[in-house]
């Protein structure tokens, strides 16, 4: 891994992010675990393995799509249902026929994302949610539903609106309950209330936001999770690199049957982790695309992962059982530093060619 680790040194020193933890695994076990740089450039706080980071859209398949799972599993929710039969404030709208699985794999019509924080914020906490509710109900579709791929915060915050109804509780307990605290994970992801005030030297600090004019740590950094009280469907996940892989290692084992927990059953897990038609995406997870990947070009067809604005991401070879995850604080202190797009697939190159130098499990492209 003497390569990987000086990539890693190359990212600090070209600017990529300020800090990150990247963690390797295979077969169960942990290759490659270590911080860089810095938690935080301004008091010069040092990047550390337990260090917790806003995993910002990483929420999307670590929180919201297992609660729509679990909803699946104990058969109070179908993928096929449509969203008025959950929904009653979308009968009779144009989104009324915009099925659960469309949401999850990001074809639902649904724009990808809009700016409604900017007038949810001049409401009072007890009035935002139902004015959100209409902004969604009054969003004209981009196309029909089934027929494109477009990823959506749109559609994950609507699936948060249907955990929520199904449920009668919010989205934080409900996957804490039925996911996080069954594996043992409940103090390692969680939400963050906006109104909570955690000790910061424990977070990865992310942008000296314009709009709320300070720099955001154990914060929320989207806007639009934000203003909803830091609990959303699309972003407010909160967790470090160890309790993201303890996640995924759980959801490996689902897949390959060998769980004793029970938290995941094998069959749903299978059918969430299958590329939908008309789609890049499985229900909830990030596929490698052909050209230009993010994981690079050595993972199998067969691997699931995601991404998240604030400069984490995680990949999953279910093929191989390899884990990679990356959690940087990129937006820290400006998000118009884009570089790590091109070191995402660099890093995840340099990485599969070394486990694949060592010849357990010889990986090809």
């Amino acid at each position: 891994m003497q390569q990987v680790d000086t990539l890693m040194h190359k990212g600090l020193s070209d600017k990529v992010f300020p800090g990150a933890v990247l963690l390797i695994s295979r077969e169960d076990s942990i290759l490659f675990k270590k911080a860089y740089g810095y938690a935080n450039i301004l008091t010069k706080c040092p990047m550390a393995e337990d260090t917790i980071f806003d995993l910002a859209s990483l929420t999307k398949p670590l929180a919201t799509t297992l609660a729509i799972m679990n909803l699946v599993q104990e058969h109070k929710l179908d993928l096929e249902q449509t969203l008025g039969s959950v929904l009653p404030y979308f009968t009779n709208t144009e989104k009324e026929q915009i099925k659960i699985k469309h949401l999850l794999s990001h074809t639902s019509g649904l724009p990808d994302y809009r700016p409604y924080y900017k007038e949810l914020c001049e409401l009072s906490m007890s009035l935002r949610k139902d004015a959100l509710k209409s902004f969604l109900v009054k969003e004209p579709m981009l196309h029909q539903a089934g027929k494109k791929d477009l990823y959506s915060d749109l559609g994950f915050i609507i699936l948060n609106l249907v955990v929520e109804s199904i449920s009668g509780k919010r989205l934080n307990r409900f996957v804490d309950e039925k996911v996080y605290k069954p594996l043992d994970l409940s103090r390692g992801l969680f939400f963050l209330n906006v109104d909570e005030k955690p000790q910061p030297e424990r977070f990865a600090a992310t942008e000296l936001c314009p709009w709320r004019n300070i720099l955001l740590e154990g914060v929320v950094h989207d806007e639009n999770a934000y203003v909803m009280g830091g609990v959303e469907g699309h972003a407010g996940l909160f967790g470090t690199a160890g309790d993201v892989y303890a996640l995924l290692s759980a959801l490996l084992s689902a897949y390959y049957g060998l769980s004793s927990t029970h938290v995941f059953q094998q069959d749903i897990l299978a059918e969430f982790f299958k590329k939908q038609s008309n789609s890049e995406k499985t229900l909830g997870f990030d596929t490698p695309s052909l050209y230009g990947s993010s994981c690079g070009k050595f993972f199998s067809e067969k691997s699931v992962g995601h991404l998240g604005f604030t400069g984490t991401s995680f990949w999953m070879d279910l093929d191989r059982s390899v884990i990679i995850i990356l959690l940087t604080n990129r937006v820290h202190p400006l998000r118009n530093n884009t570089k790590i797009k091109a070191f995402r697939p660099e890093i995840h190159n340099a990485i599969m060619k070394s486990l694949s130098g060592e010849g357990k499990g010889k990986i090809t492209k």
